[in-house]
C-alpha cells in the first residue's frame, strides 16, 4: 500500500512540475503580454471584460462570460455564464441574458429577456454563383437591432443585415428554435411561435402572430394584424389583416374549405 501511495505522490509531483512549466510558458509569451491584460475581472459575478468596454456598476457579469471591446452594458443587466458579448455591442438596462448566448453586431433594448443559446448578429445566409460556377459569399456588414421588452426563446437565431439592418420591434415575443434571416423587419407586439422560419428581407407589420412551424419566403410583406395558423407557408404578400392558413397561405375560411374538400374526396 505504501509503495502505491509513493508512486501516486510522485506522479502528482511530476504533473505539478509539468503544469507549472506550461503555465509559465504562456505567462511569459508575447500573446499574454499584448492580449491577456486587456481583459479584467468584473467585480460583480466574476466574468471578464475588455478595459475599453463600458459597464454600469450595477450589472452582473457571471463567471465564464466575456464582454469584448467597445461594448456597452446598461444598469441592472445580467449576463449569464458562457455568454460572449462581442465588440461594440449595446445592451440596454434591466435586460437578462441567459447562458451560452452569442451577441455580435447588434443592439439589445431595455428590459429584454434573451434565453439560453440564442445567437444574434451573425452573418446571414447569402451567396451567389460567379462566372466560374463557384459559390461566393455576399457581404454581410450591417447590424441587428432588438427593441425594448423583447423576449427571445432558447436557441433562436437572428442574422445581421446586408442591405438594411435586421429589426425586431418593441414588445415582440419569439419562441424557441426560431430562425430570422438577414434584413428582416418585424414590427411591435408580434408573436413568433416555435420553429418559425423567416427568410431574408421579409417585412412584417405590428401585431402579427405566426403559429408553430410557419414559413415565410424571402422578400414577402405581411401587413399588421395578421394571424397565421401553424405549419402555414407564406409565398406572396399578405395585404389585408385577418387569419390565414395552409400552403400556400390563404384566408382561413378558404383553407378550411380546402381541407374539408380533401376529406370528402378521400371518403
Amino acid at each position: 500500500m505504501a509503495i502505491h501511495f509513493k508512486r501516486f505522490s510522485n506522479s502528482i509531483f511530476n504533473w505539478k512540475l509539468t503544469s507549472d512549466k506550461f503555465i509559465s510558458l504562456f505567462t511569459n509569451s508575447d500573446v499574454d503580454e499584448t492580449g491577456r491584460h486587456e481583459f479584467l475581472k468584473w467585480h460583480k459575478g466574476g466574468g471578464m471584460f475588455h478595459k475599453s468596454a463600458s459597464i454600469d456598476p450595477t450589472a452582473m457579469i457571471d463567471f465564464g462570460a466575456v464582454v469584448h471591446s467597445g461594448s456597452f452594458v446598461g444598469e441592472n443587466v445580467h449576463v449569464g455564464s458562457g455568454t460572449v458579448v462581442g465588440d461594440n455591442v449595446t445592451i440596454g438596462q434591466s435586460t437578462k441574458i441567459g447562458y451560452n448566448v452569442a451577441l455580435a453586431n447588434c443592439t439589445i433594448g431595455d428590459s429584454c429577456v434573451i434565453h439560453h443559446g440564442v445567437c444574434i448578429g451573425q452573418d446571414g445566409f447569402g451567396f451567389f454563383t460567379d462566372e466560374n460556377g463557384v459559390m461566393v459569399k455576399k457581404p454581410q456588414a450591417l447590424k441587428a437591432h432588438i427593441g425594448d421588452n423583447v423576449e427571445i426563446g432558447a436557441n433562436s437565431c437572428i442574422d445581421r443585415g446586408s442591405w438594411r439592418d435586421t429589426m425586431i420591434g418593441d414588445h415582440s415575443k419569439i419562441d424557441n428554435l426560431v430562425q430570422i434571416a438577414h434584413n428582416v423587419v418585424i414590427g411591435k407586439c408580434c408573436i413568433l411561435c416555435g420553429q418559425v422560419g423567416i427568410a431574408g428581407s421579409v417585412t412584417m407589420g405590428d401585431y402579427v402572430s405566426l403559429g408553430g412551424r410557419v414559413g415565410v419566403r424571402d422578400h414577402v410583406t405581411i401587413v399588421s394584424q395578421v394571424r397565421l395558423a401553424a405549419a402555414s407557408c407564406v409565398t406572396k404578400d399578405i395585404t389585408k389583416p385577418g387569419d390565414y392558413g395552409g400552403f400556400p397561405a390563404v384566408p382561413i375560411r378558404e383553407w378550411r374549405r380546402q381541407v374539408a374538400s380533401r376529406l370528402q374526396t378521400l371518403k
